[in-house]
């Protein structure tokens, strides 16, 4: 969907999708994120400093608990590889100008590879692909500066086309909007070799949804994790040889 397309769409079914948007409000569950630590220490072999850092999703919404969030799963993977000193920097409903702000306020501290996940709240918000990529640069810059990442993984937009909280034709509309958001952000990371593009595939993505129809559940989470942790130790490798 180019931007031509994006804004006639708009323009079309805007009275739909906004009644659409405030019914999925009014109704759709709001979970909480999930106790448990939000940094730690675990693993043996070579050190790898971690954060993670994004939105709900990010943060566990949709687990139980942080064990069955992102980063208890994929810390869990990680630490059989590495001797893994991690920390969580996430909040639901952020979006990306204020994930730059929580990480400004963040202590300068040494991280090898920060993950980032935000995006599905710039989509709601109708941020466009553009403005969002350049967003994506903006908390490259930043994480490079105070943090001095020799990784920074962006994790892709999630199947928004797949939840099932949202009603046709907003699922629709709002995952053509994704995927343009990832395809840009695809190619903007070509000629950036410290920051990646990671995409997480599930053959049936609703399956992996919480009850909310919206977030990762446990199974969601563990697919992302189990793929991230797979490029994490890809990427590293690559960069130790």
């Amino acid at each position: 969907m180019n931007d031509l397309q994006r804004k006639l769409l708009l323009a079309t079914l805007g009275p739909c999708l906004w009644l659409q948007g405030k019914y999925v409000r009014r109704v759709t569950p709001r979970l909480p994120e999930p106790d448990g630590p939000r940094s730690g220490s675990c693993g043996q072999g070579p050190r790898l400093r971690l954060l993670i850092a994004g939105d709900s999703a990010a943060a566990g919404v949709g687990a139980s608990t942080q064990a069955q969030g992102l980063s208890g799963q994929l810390v869990r993977r990680l630490a059989e590889h590495f001797s893994v000193q991690w920390q969580l920097a996430a909040v639901t409903g952020h979006d990306s100008p204020a994930l730059h702000d929580l990480l400004s306020n963040l202590p300068e501290q040494p991280f090898d590879v920060v993950v980032v996940s935000i995006g599905v709240n710039d989509v709601t918000a109708l941020r466009s692909p553009r403005q969002w990529v350049g967003w994506q640069a903006t908390l490259a810059n930043l994480i490079t500066q105070r943090f001095g990442a020799r990784l920074i993984v962006h994790s892709a937009l999630p199947p928004m086309h797949a939840f099932t909280a949202l009603p046709q034709p907003l699922r629709w509309y709002f995952g053509r909007w994704a995927q343009e958001m990832n395809r840009r952000l695809a190619m903007e990371l070509h000629t950036h070799p410290r920051r990646v593009l990671h995409t997480a595939h599930m053959d049936q993505p609703a399956d992996g949804l919480a009850s909310d129809g919206f977030h990762p559940g446990p199974r969601g989470y563990a697919v992302w994790a189990d793929s991230l942790s797979e490029r994490i130790r890809h990427e590293m490798a690559a960069r130790n040889d």
